[in-house]
């Protein structure tokens, strides 16, 4: 079975890392300094105090790899557009495109029922493009809960949770998902299989779409804001605001606001991906985790006045960084 992490950042230099020490013949395709660092010195990955190393096979020309069983897509959103057509290489018609994505994928409508079946998510998915060039049908979409950081080229600390959610988009097919699952639980992994990802994607996002635009305004960590109380209450309202969009979606909570609030916080003094990238200069994830949010309250018909409002705060903040595009 031939694997291929596209893009091993924190999630998918974890997986990757995981899934070689599990004996799976797994390539990495990377930039940069992290390219040159793990071809020269292999991967390291510190977890529960211990620091490993796996001299996986790297690249930054996808094609040397081939044709590949799995191709585990763990790229941040704004990134993917740009490197689908070298994702492409890696898949034939019966590859599997993993999906590891924060916020809505571009593939949420596929084959769902009612007016909104097949419909585009321009904010992650601008005229189809993804669509097209990694067809939904070949998807199990995969939803990571865990925390982990590149603290520096070919170095990637995991500091706490190992859960990978799956499922595909068309809600009546789990095989491609109970296949991947198996191989994900052999490398020590959580996989568990959802008969519809798509309440997954809204369990993680919901957090997501408050705390993280939340803590590049004002610089705090998730406990903070999760259990400073004006700063709660703000997060409340934008999670109350989405709960009526992913409902009108048809999509499940399966938790109230307060536990998801404080599931967050209990991670501790912890930054959010949005942060980091603030502070490092890079490109921020705000149309996937927020952007996509207000464009399905048009959608739907939903208000979400504060979401609208923090969205158009958050995204001339990281303008003014240079981590947005004018």
């Amino acid at each position: 079975m031939k694997i291929a992490v596209f893009g091993a950042g924190a999630i998918g230099g974890y997986i990757a890392f995981k899934l070689w020490q599990a004996g799976e013949d797994v390539s990495v395709v990377a930039r940069g300094d992290h390219l040159a660092a793990i071809r020269s010195n292999g991967l390291t990955l510190k977890s529960d105090g211990a620091i490993h190393n796996a001299p996986i096979r790297a690249t930054d020309k996808a094609a040397e790899l081939g044709v590949q069983d799995y191709v585990i897509i763990a790229l941040k959103a704004y990134a993917l557009p740009a490197a689908a057509a070298e994702i492409a290489l890696l898949a034939d018609r019966e590859t599997v495109l993993v999906t590891v994505s924060n916020g809505i994928p571009y593939w949420y409508f596929y084959g769902m029922k009612g007016s909104w079946r097949d419909h585009v998510v321009e904010s992650v998915d601008p005229g189809g493009h993804l669509w097209r060039l990694l067809p939904p049908r070949q998807v199990v979409g995969c939803i990571a809960f865990h925390a982990a950081e590149v603290k520096k080229p070919g170095f990637v600390e995991h500091t706490y949770g190992n859960r990978f959610s799956l499922g595909e988009p068309d809600i009546a097919s789990c095989e491609r998902a109970d296949a991947l699952s198996r191989i994900l639980t052999n490398a020590g992994l959580k996989a568990p299989v959802h008969s519809n990802i798509r309440d997954e994607i809204w369990l993680k996002l919901w957090g997501n779409l408050a705390f993280n635009p939340m803590s590049a305004l004002t610089g705090l960590t998730v406990d903070r804001l999760a259990f400073q109380p004006d700063l709660r209450a703000a997060a409340r309202i934008m999670m109350t605001e989405a709960a009526t969009v992913g409902q009108a979606l048809g999509a499940h909570f399966g938790m109230s606001i307060e536990d998801r609030m404080n599931l967050t916080g209990s991670v501790g003094p912890h930054k959010t991906s949005m942060l980091q990238d603030l502070e490092r200069g890079r490109p921020m994830e705000i149309d996937a985790l927020l952007g996509s949010v207000v464009e399905l309250a048009d959608l739907t018909g939903k208000p979400a006045p504060l979401c609208r409002a923090v969205l158009a705060m958050v995204r001339e903040r990281a303008r003014q960084a240079g981590c947005y595009p004018e």
